[in-house]
């Protein structure tokens, strides 16, 4: 019997380290992820900066605010990554499609797990984390 516990352990730490992979991935990796994409026109603080046409970036930290206090993930998720690509002129708002790939994770988006990519749910994860009312 004692082999089994032996074995037994080894599986265990694979599994954790696996479900660890998979997981949601936390705010602060998204607040690196928007430091080096996004904070350039939004601002540091994420609540929208002047472009150089004269336009303002909008601000990020009352999405929700703007959309009846619920973050719409699908939303988000789409603008970032380019799905919502004609809303926004590529000169207003760049698509990031191409930077968001590899690993993916199971983000819950209108009551359905979707696999997205890890950096866009890191992006989610921060916006989520910053988001203010009043």
């Amino acid at each position: 019997m004692p082999w089994k516990v032996k074995l037994a352990m080894p599986v265990m730490v694979v599994l954790s380290a696996c479900a660890t992979e998979n997981a949601m991935p936390e705010a602060d990796e998204g607040a690196v992820l928007f430091a080096q994409n996004c904070a350039a026109c939004h601002g540091s603080d994420a609540k929208g900066g002047v472009l150089a046409d004269g336009q303002r970036a909008p601000d990020l930290t009352r999405i929700a605010e703007r959309n009846g206090g619920v973050l719409p993930r699908a939303q988000v998720l789409s603008q970032i990554d380019g799905y919502g690509k004609g809303k926004a002129p590529a000169s207003v708002m760049p698509e990031f499609g191409a930077l968001l790939e590899g690993e993916t994770v199971p983000v819950e988006v209108d009551g359905t797990l979707t696999p997205t990519p890890r950096p866009l749910a890191a992006l989610l994860a921060y916006l989520e984390s910053i988001q203010v009312s009043g």
